[in-house]
Protein backbone atom coordinates (compact mmCIF):
# COMPACT_ATOMS: atom_id res chain seq x y z
CA UNK A 1 0.00 0.00 0.00
CA UNK A 2 1.14 3.30 -0.91
CA UNK A 3 0.24 6.97 0.68
CA UNK A 4 -0.12 9.75 -1.99
CA UNK A 5 -1.11 13.06 -1.71
CA UNK A 6 -4.64 13.45 -2.82
CA UNK A 7 -5.78 15.96 -5.31
CA UNK A 8 -6.78 19.33 -4.92
CA UNK A 9 -10.66 19.30 -5.71
CA UNK A 10 -12.66 17.17 -6.76
CA UNK A 11 -15.75 18.35 -9.17
CA UNK A 12 -19.03 15.92 -8.54
CA UNK A 13 -19.35 15.34 -12.15
CA UNK A 14 -19.31 12.59 -15.34
CA UNK A 15 -20.08 15.45 -17.90
CA UNK A 16 -16.63 15.33 -19.70
CA UNK A 17 -17.66 19.38 -20.98
CA UNK A 18 -18.49 20.64 -17.71
CA UNK A 19 -15.30 19.35 -16.46
CA UNK A 20 -12.83 20.68 -18.73
CA UNK A 21 -14.64 24.13 -18.47
CA UNK A 22 -14.27 24.01 -14.50
CA UNK A 23 -10.60 23.59 -15.31
CA UNK A 24 -10.66 26.24 -17.31
CA UNK A 25 -12.48 28.53 -15.04
CA UNK A 26 -9.96 27.73 -12.30
CA UNK A 27 -6.36 28.18 -13.52
CA UNK A 28 -5.23 28.44 -9.94
CA UNK A 29 -5.85 24.56 -9.28
CA UNK A 30 -3.75 23.65 -12.31
CA UNK A 31 -3.69 19.86 -12.75
CA UNK A 32 -5.30 19.13 -9.37
CA UNK A 33 -9.03 18.48 -10.27
CA UNK A 34 -10.68 15.42 -11.05
CA UNK A 35 -13.71 13.90 -12.16
CA UNK A 36 -16.28 11.48 -10.42
CA UNK A 37 -14.82 9.14 -12.91
CA UNK A 38 -11.74 8.69 -10.71
CA UNK A 39 -14.24 7.17 -8.79
CA UNK A 40 -16.10 4.61 -11.04
CA UNK A 41 -18.22 2.86 -8.27
CA UNK A 42 -19.04 6.30 -6.26
CA UNK A 43 -23.21 6.53 -7.13
CA UNK A 44 -24.79 10.11 -5.85
CA UNK A 45 -28.54 10.27 -4.99
CA UNK A 46 -30.26 10.96 -7.67
CA UNK A 47 -31.22 14.46 -8.62
CA UNK A 48 -34.70 15.54 -7.75
CA UNK A 49 -36.65 17.63 -9.95
CA UNK A 50 -36.49 20.81 -7.70
CA UNK A 51 -34.15 23.74 -8.19
CA UNK A 52 -30.71 23.80 -9.76
CA UNK A 53 -29.50 25.10 -6.09
CA UNK A 54 -30.84 22.19 -4.37
CA UNK A 55 -29.32 19.55 -6.98
CA UNK A 56 -26.01 21.49 -6.24
CA UNK A 57 -25.90 21.03 -2.47
CA UNK A 58 -26.71 17.30 -2.66
CA UNK A 59 -24.26 16.69 -5.50
CA UNK A 60 -21.13 18.73 -3.68
CA UNK A 61 -22.53 17.31 0.30
CA UNK A 62 -22.64 13.61 -1.38
CA UNK A 63 -19.36 13.92 -3.11
CA UNK A 64 -17.61 15.25 -0.49
CA UNK A 65 -18.75 12.83 2.21
CA UNK A 66 -18.28 9.80 0.12
CA UNK A 67 -15.09 10.67 -0.95
CA UNK A 68 -13.17 13.16 2.12
CA UNK A 69 -12.47 15.37 -0.71
CA UNK A 70 -12.97 19.18 -1.01
CA UNK A 71 -15.56 19.47 -3.71
CA UNK A 72 -17.34 21.79 -5.98
CA UNK A 73 -21.01 21.13 -8.08
CA UNK A 74 -22.13 22.22 -11.07
CA UNK A 75 -26.02 22.27 -11.57
CA UNK A 76 -27.05 24.19 -14.69
CA UNK A 77 -29.81 24.36 -17.99
CA UNK A 78 -31.45 25.93 -19.98
CA UNK A 79 -34.85 27.94 -18.83
CA UNK A 80 -37.26 28.55 -22.08
CA UNK A 81 -40.01 30.93 -21.58
CA UNK A 82 -42.35 30.18 -23.49
CA UNK A 83 -42.20 26.70 -22.12
CA UNK A 84 -42.65 27.86 -18.47
CA UNK A 85 -38.86 27.50 -17.75
CA UNK A 86 -38.53 23.57 -19.23
CA UNK A 87 -35.77 21.92 -19.68
CA UNK A 88 -34.42 23.50 -16.86
CA UNK A 89 -33.76 21.12 -13.63
CA UNK A 90 -34.14 18.28 -16.68
CA UNK A 91 -32.00 19.76 -19.54
CA UNK A 92 -29.58 16.61 -19.37
CA UNK A 93 -32.66 14.57 -19.69
CA UNK A 94 -35.44 16.29 -21.34
CA UNK A 95 -35.61 13.66 -24.13
CA UNK A 96 -35.04 11.03 -21.76
CA UNK A 97 -33.18 9.52 -18.87
CA UNK A 98 -29.96 8.12 -21.24
CA UNK A 99 -30.79 10.35 -24.59
CA UNK A 100 -27.60 12.88 -25.65
CA UNK A 101 -27.55 16.41 -26.72
CA UNK A 102 -28.49 15.34 -30.55
CA UNK A 103 -32.17 14.01 -28.86
CA UNK A 104 -32.29 16.76 -26.43
CA UNK A 105 -32.35 19.72 -29.06
CA UNK A 106 -34.52 17.96 -31.73
CA UNK A 107 -37.40 17.61 -28.96
CA UNK A 108 -36.77 21.88 -27.64
CA UNK A 109 -36.83 22.47 -31.66
CA UNK A 110 -39.98 20.38 -32.13
CA UNK A 111 -41.73 21.77 -29.02
CA UNK A 112 -40.78 25.59 -30.41
CA UNK A 113 -41.89 24.78 -34.13
CA UNK A 114 -44.66 27.02 -34.25
CA UNK A 115 -43.18 30.02 -31.59
CA UNK A 116 -42.07 32.84 -33.52
CA UNK A 117 -38.54 34.34 -33.10
CA UNK A 118 -39.26 37.14 -30.44
CA UNK A 119 -41.08 34.55 -28.15
CA UNK A 120 -38.05 32.03 -28.19
CA UNK A 121 -36.18 34.11 -25.25
CA UNK A 122 -34.62 32.00 -22.55
CA UNK A 123 -31.60 31.65 -20.46
CA UNK A 124 -28.68 29.28 -19.13
CA UNK A 125 -28.63 28.92 -15.18
CA UNK A 126 -25.81 27.64 -13.29
CA UNK A 127 -25.44 27.06 -9.42
CA UNK A 128 -21.92 26.38 -7.96
CA UNK A 129 -21.93 24.56 -5.01
CA UNK A 130 -18.59 23.77 -2.81
CA UNK A 131 -17.76 22.32 0.50
CA UNK A 132 -15.90 20.06 2.37
CA UNK A 133 -16.60 16.83 4.28
CA UNK A 134 -19.26 17.18 7.24
CA UNK A 135 -19.66 21.16 6.60
CA UNK A 136 -22.40 22.80 4.81
CA UNK A 137 -22.29 23.66 1.58
CA UNK A 138 -21.92 27.47 -0.45
CA UNK A 139 -23.83 27.82 -3.22
CA UNK A 140 -23.42 30.74 -5.55
CA UNK A 141 -25.78 30.85 -8.92
CA UNK A 142 -25.29 33.23 -12.44
CA UNK A 143 -27.57 33.05 -15.72
CA UNK A 144 -26.75 33.92 -19.48
CA UNK A 145 -29.67 35.45 -21.65
CA UNK A 146 -30.45 34.82 -24.87
CA UNK A 147 -32.61 32.98 -26.92
CA UNK A 148 -32.94 29.57 -29.16
CA UNK A 149 -32.50 29.28 -32.55
CA UNK A 150 -34.35 27.66 -35.32
CA UNK A 151 -31.57 25.40 -36.51
CA UNK A 152 -27.99 24.52 -34.30
CA UNK A 153 -24.82 26.88 -35.38
CA UNK A 154 -21.22 26.03 -34.80
CA UNK A 155 -19.33 23.23 -33.31
CA UNK A 156 -17.80 23.90 -29.97
CA UNK A 157 -19.23 23.57 -26.55
CA UNK A 158 -22.16 20.79 -25.92
CA UNK A 159 -25.61 20.49 -24.64
CA UNK A 160 -27.96 23.22 -25.48
CA UNK A 161 -24.93 25.41 -26.74
CA UNK A 162 -25.28 25.33 -30.81
CA UNK A 163 -29.04 26.50 -30.47
CA UNK A 164 -28.38 29.47 -28.04
CA UNK A 165 -27.89 32.23 -29.46
CA UNK A 166 -26.39 35.00 -27.22
CA UNK A 167 -27.20 38.72 -28.52
CA UNK A 168 -24.01 40.87 -27.06
CA UNK A 169 -21.85 38.40 -29.32
CA UNK A 170 -24.23 37.93 -31.97
CA UNK A 171 -23.40 34.47 -31.78
CA UNK A 172 -24.22 31.05 -30.51
CA UNK A 173 -22.38 29.37 -27.48
CA UNK A 174 -21.69 26.48 -29.98
CA UNK A 175 -19.94 29.07 -32.56
CA UNK A 176 -17.75 30.90 -29.60
CA UNK A 177 -15.05 29.95 -29.17
CA UNK A 178 -14.15 28.08 -25.97
CA UNK A 179 -12.58 30.91 -24.28
CA UNK A 180 -14.58 33.73 -25.16
CA UNK A 181 -17.67 31.35 -24.07
CA UNK A 182 -15.99 31.15 -20.89
CA UNK A 183 -15.61 34.98 -20.68
CA UNK A 184 -19.23 35.13 -20.54
CA UNK A 185 -21.13 31.98 -19.59
CA UNK A 186 -23.21 31.44 -16.84
CA UNK A 187 -21.35 28.88 -15.53
CA UNK A 188 -18.01 31.56 -16.42
CA UNK A 189 -20.27 33.98 -13.69
CA UNK A 190 -21.35 31.42 -11.30
CA UNK A 191 -17.28 30.13 -10.87
CA UNK A 192 -16.28 33.69 -10.65
CA UNK A 193 -18.65 34.77 -7.98
CA UNK A 194 -17.45 31.57 -6.67
CA UNK A 195 -13.98 31.50 -6.76
CA UNK A 196 -12.95 33.40 -3.45
CA UNK A 197 -14.41 30.69 -1.11
CA UNK A 198 -13.52 27.60 -3.70
CA UNK A 199 -10.17 29.35 -2.90
CA UNK A 200 -10.06 29.98 0.58
CA UNK A 201 -11.82 26.28 1.05
CA UNK A 202 -9.06 24.75 -0.27
CA UNK A 203 -6.57 26.88 1.60
CA UNK A 204 -7.90 25.77 4.55
CA UNK A 205 -7.74 22.02 3.36
CA UNK A 206 -4.61 22.09 0.89
CA UNK A 207 -4.46 18.34 0.78
CA UNK A 208 -5.44 14.98 2.14
CA UNK A 209 -3.71 11.87 2.31
CA UNK A 210 -5.48 8.97 0.34
CA UNK A 211 -4.27 5.34 0.10
CA UNK A 212 -3.81 3.73 -2.80
CA UNK A 213 -4.54 -0.22 -2.47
Amino acid sequence: MSRTRAVALLVATRNPGKLREIRTLLPECGGDIIGLDAYPGLVLPPEADTTFVENAVMKVSAAARLTGLPAVADDSGLEVDVLGGYPGVRSAIFAGEHAGDGANNQLLLDLLMDVPDERRTARFVCAIAWGKPGQQPKVTVAYCHGRVLRVPRGTHGFGYDPLFYYPPAGLTFGELSPAAKNAVSHRALALQAARPGIMGMLDDNPGVVRENR
